[in-house]
């Protein structure tokens, strides 16, 4: 944060902590994006947009999911230059700054994808986008490292799990009809 001023200020006695690992209780890892793989029935893309804030010089929350087709916002809630960039593979580029409070960038995603936003002024300041064509994901949360993905049709299934620094897990269940299917996804330290 020293690099710039306003950085240093706005966070001057503040305990700033690494967002990549957010461990929480029972060693449970937070910001780990969660899908079902395959191909499902057309349903409609929100209308409501995926929002990133840029705060006191960092993106949150780190890690979002969104549909193909829905609107990404990232907002500037700092008084300062910052700029989202992201690493696109497909066709969800951006580089726009946004040097004043107020201010957003809005993307229509258009590909399936893990996009990574950054921004070019405050090279720590990461975002990551989970970028699918059907509605179900989830991103788990930090402290019990839990999530949910609700009413995923019938069917053996595979659930990949992301993180930025652990990688790609994968595990196959079987989705029954009215039940709850428990999946356990466990990262070993390299």
């Amino acid at each position: 944060m020293g690099m710039d001023p306003m950085c240093a200020a706005v966070n001057r006695g503040k305990q700033i902590v690494n967002e990549i690992y957010q461990v929480g209780d029972n060693n449970a890892l937070g910001s780990v994006f969660v899908k079902v793989e395959g191909t499902f029935p057309a349903t409609p893309v929100p209308a409501t947009p995926v929002e990133i804030d840029q705060t006191a010089c960092i993106y949150r929350p780190r890690v979002v999911g969104a549909r193909v087709g829905q609107v990404l916002r990232v907002k500037n809630s700092d008084n300062w230059l910052h700029n989202v960039h992201s690493d696109s593979a497909k066709r969800n580029s951006v580089n726009q700054s946004t040097p004043q409070a107020g201010m957003d960038v809005k993307l229509t995603l258009k590909d399936e994808e893990m996009l990574r936003i950054g921004c070019d002024v405050h090279r720590w300041m990461t975002a990551w986008v989970g970028i699918v064509s059907h509605p179900y994901f989830a991103v788990s949360e930090g402290k019990g490292g839990t999530f949910t993905i609700a009413n995923v049709p019938a069917g053996k299934r595979t659930i990949t799990a992301w993180h930025e620094a652990f990688g790609t897990l994968t595990k196959a269940v079987e989705v029954k009809d009215g039940q709850t299917v428990m999946v356990d996804f466990v990262y070993t330290q390299r």
